[in-house]
């Protein structure tokens, strides 16, 4: 089957301003890298809207400033009581994630009595937790969230010992490796990081066909490897075990690519400043903005798409990472009461301003 739609280099400006239930219950999550929102289809939006203006993002000199804007809602319809609802958003980005900066965020539950508190996981995660003690037969969770990114700009930097750390080396329940993985990574391994992560990249996408639908949040590498089909959620974790089994640090991407649709799954792999700095930086021609280029050492995280077999570039918001998809699930939360939790969600990336270089 054919890779998930693709939103190519073009985005589109606008035009100028004139759970399953239970006793207790748990909330189903959000579709997201395994299912399909309410808008199908992650492909480009230009064109679709008369008086907008294409713009590519693959090819912008480096200081070109782009603004995204992110619009999702999540609601939850439930057919019965449900009670005492404790909720998990991780729908806002951090304030700053590598070249990425966040201007606005909002995050508007419709019931009046709920009680949102926001906690920071152990990677940066923004996570909004949620509580009701009474749920109401339907319950929308708005975002919009105003991003901008700098092409050329500075990728994630942490510090160096990120690259012996446990943390990003452990295998979790969701990457363990096999014996069919581990041997895949050892025949595909060098000693170079920048082409051991590309080989990686290009290998998971030859070998986990895009199939929506034929895996779910629990499925594991090892048996996304196996089933040979998956989405990109199970792509990014099959890259994740492989980094992992040869010692190479790695973390799940949760975001967005630029469009209508689905939320999407990367990798990011963490390597040395000096590897890093050999990895061009797409959609500027390979070069760098000023100051991209942090004269701390360091440990420096590069992004990889093995769903679509490429570095990621502009076309991406990135939410939150994480050891795996269960650290970083958008939408997740428990409750009492008979009733079932139906979850239907929408969003949209767009581009709203371009700024060039000064």
């Amino acid at each position: 089957m054919a890779d998930p739609p693709d939103p190519g280099g073009a985005a589109t400006l606008p035009p100028p301003s004139t759970a399953a239930g239970g006793v207790p219950g748990v909330l189903p999550a959000q579709g997201g890298p395994t299912g399909r929102d309410e808008a199908d289809g992650g492909g480009s939006c230009a064109g679709s809207r008369p008086g907008t203006a294409a713009v590519s993002l693959t090819d912008l000199p480096a200081g070109t400033r782009v603004t995204y804007r992110v619009v999702q809602r999540f609601r939850y319809t439930y057919d019965g009581d449900a009670t005492d609802l404790v909720h998990r958003l991780v729908v806002v980005p951090p304030g700053r994630h590598g070249d990425q900066t966040v201007r606005d965020a909002r995050l508007a539950v419709s019931s009046d009595a709920a009680r949102t508190t926001w906690q920071r996981g152990a990677d940066g995660t923004r996570i909004a937790a949620v509580r009701l003690d009474r749920v109401p037969a339907r319950l929308d969770f708005d975002v919009s969230v105003t991003i901008d990114r700098v092409a050329g700009g500075a990728r994630p930097w942490l510090r160096a010992t990120a690259l012996a750390g446990r943390r990003l080396l452990d295998a979790t329940p969701l990457t363990a490796p096999d014996p069919a993985l581990t041997a895949a990574a050892r025949a595909l391994a060098t000693d170079d990081p920048v082409a051991t992560a590309r080989r990686f990249c290009g290998w998971v996408h030859s070998r986990i066909r895009y199939v929506p639908g034929s895996t779910d949040v629990a499925t594991t590498a090892a048996q996304a490897l196996a089933g040979g089909s998956g989405v990109c959620q199970d792509q990014a974790h099959v890259m994740l075990a492989l980094c992992r089994a040869v010692g190479l640090p790695a973390r799940y991407v949760s975001g967005h690519l630029v469009g209508d649709g689905p939320s999407h799954a990367w990798v990011e792999v963490v390597m040395n400043s000096g590897a890093a700095g050999r990895v061009p930086r797409t959609g500027t021609g390979g070069g760098a903005a000023a100051g991209a280029d942090s004269w701390e050492p360091g440990a420096v995280a590069v992004a990889y798409d093995p769903c679509h077999d490429r570095l990621a570039d502009l076309r991406y918001v990135t939410v939150a990472v994480g050891r795996d998809y269960s650290d970083v699930a958008p939408t997740s939360g428990w409750y009492t009461g008979e009733g079932r939790g139906t979850l239907t969600a929408s969003q949209q990336v767009t581009v709203v301003e371009v700024q060039p270089v000064q």
